[in-house]
């Protein structure tokens, strides 16, 4: 099988930053249409719309079922994932835009993709089986469990890739040694899990190249990965085509600074799902600079966490909305509470970086905004961790 993945997927992966953030914004214009709302002058000018949350996509879906009253095209299926939400699927060409990074995993044309991903209530499975359609491989659609089956119809099939989170594989791959099986996979594309280097150093040496992706029930697939020219590991995730991507402060819709760490806020150019600037809750990070193979959009480093910290305090909740109302309040350049433990009561410090300030003042404003009183301790401006936390938790629960 030709390597398919040092080859591109089309053309939109080589575009200029400019071409890019034209067309972008021609199709963003034509999704805020669709929600009744006005088309914005630019793409920055997109951060001036309010941040949709998954409870507030819950609570809209409970008034107007299924969807919210969302604009909804072409739905070939239904799904339900936690919370409960529901989201739309199509049968229109690789409608969660998964090809992408199955073309550059290195699956195609004459590959067997075992689909270890669930086809029940969740869309995880359709989504990737849409993407393996696209590139053109046949699948198997296994879904989850039943591990002796999976090994069976993998030897007999002759699946040579895998789809599915990133520890089942290695469960696969144990049992079929213990039958005394070879199974002939080479490539894997996984996702929903964290891939961790030494997992994937296994796979490596068993001849299988393992990439990851970055996706959402809600969303499709939003940023992948390629692999490395130079051999070593994948250098971040790169964006899909087909959404625009914000990471900006937690509890809050501003954008960070590029490396800065925030909130993962997507924009889809779906025209049968119109979600625009809708909150993942997760955190992460834009690198500088493009990728050495040649794509042209912006990367993220992966997934580093969950934005929402929320946490119970002296029996009250913290949330990062709070925390960033503070900042907004007090012109600090950043803050950070902190929940620790003195004995057997809880205790809060507020960190905030500054050049300097009354101290009295600030806990004043603490003790308003959060309905708690804490010690506030001045830190220079850019002290505080990259890492997106507004709230550290550091109370011990073993």
């Amino acid at each position: 099988m030709p390597d398919m993945s040092q080859s591109h997927y089309d053309t939109l992966e080589t575009r200029s930053a400019d071409q890019r953030a034209a067309e972008q914004l021609a199709k963003l214009n034509a999704q805020l249409a669709r929600n009744g709302a006005s088309a914005l002058r630019d793409l920055d000018a997109l951060a001036g719309l309010p941040v949709l949350r998954k409870s507030e996509l819950v609570a809209r879906q409970s008034e107007k079922p299924p969807f919210g009253g969302f604009p909804v095209h072409n739905v070939a299926h239904v799904f339900q994932s936690p919370g409960p939400i529901y989201e739309p699927g199509g049968i229109g060409h690789d409608w969660w835009r998964m090809g992408r990074f199955l073309h550059a995993a290195g699956i195609g044309p004459g590959d067997i993709v075992q689909n270890c991903f669930g086809y029940h209530l969740t869309p995880a499975g359709m989504i990737f089986e849409s993407g393996a359609r696209a590139v053109g491989a046949a699948v198997l659609p296994a879904g989850t469990g039943q591990t002796d089956l999976q090994v069976r119809a993998a030897k007999d099939i002759g699946c040579t890739a895998y789809a599915g989170t990133p520890d089942y594989l290695k469960v696969i791959l144990d049992r079929a040694d213990e039958m005394g099986e070879w199974l002939a996979f080479t490539r894997a594309a996984v996702g929903g899990g964290a891939l961790f280097p030494s997992l994937r150093a296994e796979y490596a040496e068993r001849g299988i190249a393992c990439l990851q992706c970055y996706a959402t029930a809600d969303l499709g697939n939003i940023a992948y990965e390629v692999p490395n020219p130079d051999g070593g590991l994948p250098e971040g995730m790169i964006l899909d085509e087909g959404v625009i991507v914000e990471i900006v402060r937690p509890g809050t819709g501003d954008p960070v600074a590029v490396g800065e760490v925030g909130e993962v806020v997507v924009t889809t150019l779906n025209p049968d799902y119109p979600l625009i600037r809708f909150a993942t809750g997760d955190l992460s990070a834009i690198l500088p600079g493009t990728s050495a193979c040649g794509r042209t959009n912006v990367r993220i480093k992966g997934w580093m966490g969950r934005a929402d910290q929320t946490t119970k305090i002296k029996g009250m909740f913290v949330r990062p909305e709070q925390v960033a109302d503070f900042v907004a309040r007090t012109g600090v350049s950043k803050a950070r509470v902190i929940a620790a433990r003195s004995g057997e009561v809880d205790v809060m410090t507020v960190q905030v970086e500054a050049e300097g300030g009354d101290v009295g003042a600030l806990g004043d404003t603490v003790a308003a905004i959060l309905k708690l009183k804490g010690r506030v301790e001045i830190v220079a401006p850019g002290s505080l961790p990259n890492d997106g936390k507004v709230i550290d938790d550091r109370r011990s629960y073993d």
